[in-house]
């Protein structure tokens, strides 16, 4: 960035583009992140906070068809990071969740990056970076939230 963002627009710009280029480089220095695609790494995180889904839920969830999530959950299971088991209520119906591998492999992941990233703002940012990053942190989880 040469100069600092004159309007809205061109502040939405910066942000999503700088944004987007530290979660690349991000995922790109966990060796543990890059051996699953996109749309596996998201359903890792969304059974970790949802625990336990049906295979259509998930699918919806991640915006993707049924038969697509199958081949996803296919490799996940063959990986060994999660578990199925048939519902309790519905025996026809499985229930999908994170396997302690699963678990296991979230946890290195987000090490790994907190590990980078913190080790990233110890060598390249001041006092006062720190400070003003800090600060970001408010307006930028307001941004998160909105729908």
């Amino acid at each position: 960035m040469t100069s600092p963002p004159q309007n809205d627009q061109e502040l939405s710009t910066e942000i999503r583009t700088i944004v987007a280029r530290l979660i690349k480089k991000i995922r790109s220095q966990s060796p543990t992140h890059q051996k699953l695609s996109l749309t596996e790494r998201s359903v890792i995180k969304l059974l970790d906070k949802q625990k336990e889904m049906l295979p259509n839920e998930i699918a919806k969830m991640e915006k993707v068809t049924t038969q697509s999530m199958s081949q996803i959950l296919n490799h996940l299971s063959a990986l060994g990071y999660i578990t199925r088991k048939p519902s309790e209520t519905d025996k026809r119906k499985v229930m999908i969740s994170l396997s302690e591998v699963g678990q296991a492999i979230l946890h290195a992941v987000r090490h790994e990056a907190d590990e980078w990233l913190t080790k990233a703002i110890q060598e390249t940012c001041s006092a006062e970076d720190k400070a003003l990053l800090r600060q970001a942190l408010v307006p930028l989880s307001k941004l998160v939230e909105v729908d």
